[in-house]
């Protein structure tokens, strides 16, 4: 009988978390600014074998260390925004949820209930998921940066996203990379079948996306927008003490948007935060946002903060006229924790003093992401998708703005804080995504870039570079029509959570029983 020295397993059991914390920094170069896609199926086949013969402790472990080690360099314009402490807070954080995937995959592969190896690797895939549409929902109300999905948008398998949105292809980039790390069990345990046909499973799962019907044509028509990115100081959480500037900077871009080209345009679009001083209640910010309206010839869509509630303020995208009214108005529903809110801000205020330069929290608006801007040109409102910054991330707040008659869509973002990292390429490859996954020409609309021009099968048509002052003409095709993703996504995601969450009840379950079996 051989019995394994617990010297050898303390040094298996390092060499597996150092496997799992390696893979995590491969995930990290599928991701912008890299963007090598084909890294993240490595990664996860990495990751499977870190996690062979794992207990529930030792797949949690690996698991955390996989998901700090692709976090900490992932999320690096946190450091750049807020510090180190947070920086370090917020890897450490949501790696738990890596390492509740890694003990969920133990406990079902350990509980033997899946009878056929086969199985495992989707499986493997099926946990995942839930493990991201977890993140997706929980702590306060979710952080899905970094689901693999957005990693693929250069790939084949991003257009799965329009039959099942960031869920679909990272069930599938998965799947891939699950099945290479089953090939590589096979092949030491000499199963020449698996080996054989678990790689060619694999390859046929990446070119499957292929086969998914895209189109770019519009069907309701098209609409000129004029973008501007009027550029803010590099001076990351002082820039928003220089609100007029930033104003100024962006009327100016509005002029110099008109003198290249006279031609008329449908709508103006200013980014995020383009005007922070209200011009419901500022003399000066009114006049300067008539005046672009004017000068454009059309409706002004900017972002601007709204500090007449009493308990704190809302990020505001407002459509603002020629004539210098309100046409509609959309309150950001999901502020960003700790960013634009400070949730209990006494704890985290042990860790990081910055917490208290957010004065007044940004209060959760209401309704769906859309405005109905009139278009001469058509003779009818066009609804757009209203998306502001974080927003872009939520699988709901897009979906709704679209199934609620968004015939394109608008991100407004502000990148400032975040220096020269790559947070806002990270971001584009998000509004890519969501442009396959809706069908809907996607424009996102930076204060410093990077703004751009998405094509409804997520071709980057047009950009800009981070903190220069640019401007943009586009004419983007209207569509109406939903694609299988905002039919079905919202079932969908409950789907992926409750059957990921059935099968690890079912699974420790029986491992308790077994444990416990006279």
């Amino acid at each position: 009988m051989h019995v394994r020295s617990p010297r050898l397993g303390a040094v298996n059991a390092l060499r597996n978390l150092g496997l799992a914390a390696g893979a995590g920094l491969v995930l990290t170069l599928a991701f912008p600014d890299r963007g090598w896609w084909p890294a993240a199926i490595l990664a996860l086949a990495l990751l499977w074998w870190a996690l062979e013969r794992a207990s529930a402790w030792g797949g949690f472990f690996r698991g955390w260390a996989f998901g700090i080690a692709f976090l900490l360099p992932h999320v690096w314009w946190a450091h750049e925004a807020v510090g180190a402490i947070p920086w370090a807070a917020l890897a450490l954080a949501e790696g738990v949820a890596f390492g509740l995937f890694g003990a969920a995959w133990a406990h079902v592969r350990r509980s033997g209930m899946l009878g056929s190896r086969w199985l495992e690797a989707p499986v493997f895939a099926l946990l995942w998921v839930g493990m991201e549409e977890l993140r997706s929902v929980v702590p306060f109300g979710g952080f899905p940066w970094g689901r693999v999905g957005f990693a693929m948008v250069d790939s084949p398998l991003a257009r799965l996203a329009w039959l099942g949105g960031a869920p679909a292809v990272a069930l599938a980039t998965v799947l891939a990379g699950a099945l290479l790390g089953f090939a590589f069990e096979a092949m030491r345990g000499r199963r020449p079948l698996a080996v054989a046909v678990a790689p060619v499973v694999a390859i046929g799962v990446v070119v499957v996306g292929l086969v998914v019907p895209l189109s770019s044509q519009a069907t309701d028509g098209t609409m000129r927008l004029g973008i501007v990115q009027g550029n803010v100081p590099n001076d990351g959480l002082d820039s928003f003490a220089q609100a007029r500037l930033v104003t100024e900077n962006h009327l100016a871009g509005t002029h110099a948007l008109m003198d290249t080209d006279p031609g008329e345009v449908d709508l103006l679009v200013w980014p995020e935060n383009a005007a922070d001083i209200d011009p419901r209640v500022d003399a000066q910010t009114a006049a300067d946002v008539t005046e672009a309206a004017r000068t454009a010839g059309a409706p002004l869509l900017f972002g601007t903060i709204d500090y007449s509630p009493a308990d704190g303020r809302y990020n505001t995208s407002l459509l603002w006229s020629q004539s210098g009214t309100v046409l509609a108005e959309y309150r950001k529903q999901r502020p960003a924790p700790f960013a634009e809110y400070i949730p209990i801000r006494s704890f985290a205020r042990i860790f990081s003093a910055d917490v208290d330069r957010v004065t007044a929290d940004v209060l959760p608006g209401e309704g769906p992401a859309v405005m109905d801007v009139p278009v001469k040109a058509l003779g009818r409102a066009v609804t757009i998708g209203t998306v502001i910054c974080f927003e872009v991330v939520y699988d709901d707040i897009v979906r709704q703005a679209v199934t609620n008659g968004g015939e394109a869509i608008i991100v407004q973002t502000n990148n400032a804080t975040f220096g020269l990292t790559s947070e806002s390429t990270q971001q584009l490859a998000m509004t890519r995504l969501r442009a396959i996954e809706f069908g809907r020409a996607t424009v996102q609309a930076s204060t410093v870039g990077v703004s751009a021009v998405v094509t409804p099968t997520g071709r980057v048509v047009q950009s800009t570079e981070l903190f220069t002052a640019d401007q943009m003409y586009a004419t983007v095709p209207l569509r109406t029509d939903l694609t299988p993703a905002a039919r079905i996504g919202t079932p969908l995601h409950w789907t992926f959570l409750a059957v990921s969450g059935l099968l690890v009840f079912f699974a420790m379950r029986r491992r308790v029983a077994d444990r416990y079996e006279w």
